[in-house]
């Protein structure tokens, strides 16, 4: 979801295109673009190294769910994991096979995740495939829902945590992003993993807290959160939920999103 581009910027970028063709400077334009967006998300990745490698150590058995078209793999393979990812969109399929498909650390899982086996109906969004669902609610109430179309629907299998858990063993760490269907596949766990990381934003914040409500029932465990793409927490310590809640309702940003992380007392 978080790098998803609105219609808005494009208008806006569009008149800029002809004037820097016209002046026949749009292709070293590109260029240094290009080479801009490169530096700054090798940047980000070493962020992303750094933030997770208190998690994730070499060996550790980690769940990408929501994988989308590996960012999050790929991270966690840096780190030296092994690598669940589970992905229900055939685009994305494609591009994770296409990219770790012969990477023996990595198994590719075709299907959504939620509290029950069996099936669902995926919304995907063409323009933006970070923003498809399967919750009816995030795409007709959610930020993106005045700017994007979800112009077609599939019908996916569905696998829960549990079941990935049976089959390819406990996790050290389980990343959620999935547009608005976190408590559903949090509904799918009965056990505590060590750590979990799970998408929340402001208009369903009150959905945020049933997924804490649940994690609460699974165990003793503490809570942090990271706010947008900054790989920092936003606390200097891990919190009790309402610590968290008055942490976050400090905050005046409408548009307010981030990861919310749980930490469970686990005896390995």
């Amino acid at each position: 979801m978080k790098s998803a581009t609105t219609k808005k910027t494009a208008k806006i970028k569009r008149p800029l295109i002809n004037i820097l063709k016209l002046l026949k400077l749009y292709s070293a334009a590109k260029m240094v673009k290009l080479w801009t967006a490169r530096r700054k998300d090798l940047r980000h990745e070493r962020q992303m190294l750094e933030f997770y490698s208190p998690f994730i150590k070499r060996g550790d058995l980690c769940f990408d769910v929501g994988a989308n078209e590996g960012k999050f793999t790929k991270i966690f393979l840096e780190l030296g994991a092994k690598v669940v990812c589970v992905e229900p969109q055939e685009a994305c399929l494609q591009r994770l096979y296409k990219s770790f498909g012969s990477n023996k650390n990595v198994i590719i899982v075709g299907k959504a995740v939620g509290e029950c086996e069996g099936y669902g109906e995926l919304m995907i969004c063409e323009d933006a495939p970070t923003i498809s669902t399967m919750s009816s609610k995030w795409k007709d109430e959610g930020r993106f829902s005045k700017d994007y179309e979800w112009t077609k629907t599939k019908k996916v299998p569905i696998t829960t945590l549990d079941a990935l858990i049976q089959v390819h063993g406990p996790p050290k760490f389980c990343k959620i992003d999935v547009e608005g269907f976190e408590e559903s596949v949090l509904k799918g766990l009965t056990k505590p993993i060590p750590f979990i990381s799970f998408e929340f934003t402001r208009e369903f914040f009150d959905d945020a807290k049933k997924c804490i409500d649940h994690l609460l029932s699974l165990g003793r465990v503490e809570f942090n959160c990271s706010l947008g793409e900054s790989m920092k927490f936003l606390s200097q310590r891990w919190v009790t939920p309402g610590e968290l809640y008055e942490k976050i309702g400090q905050l005046k940003d409408k548009l307010l999103l981030g990861d919310i992380y749980a930490k469970f007392h686990v005896h390995n």
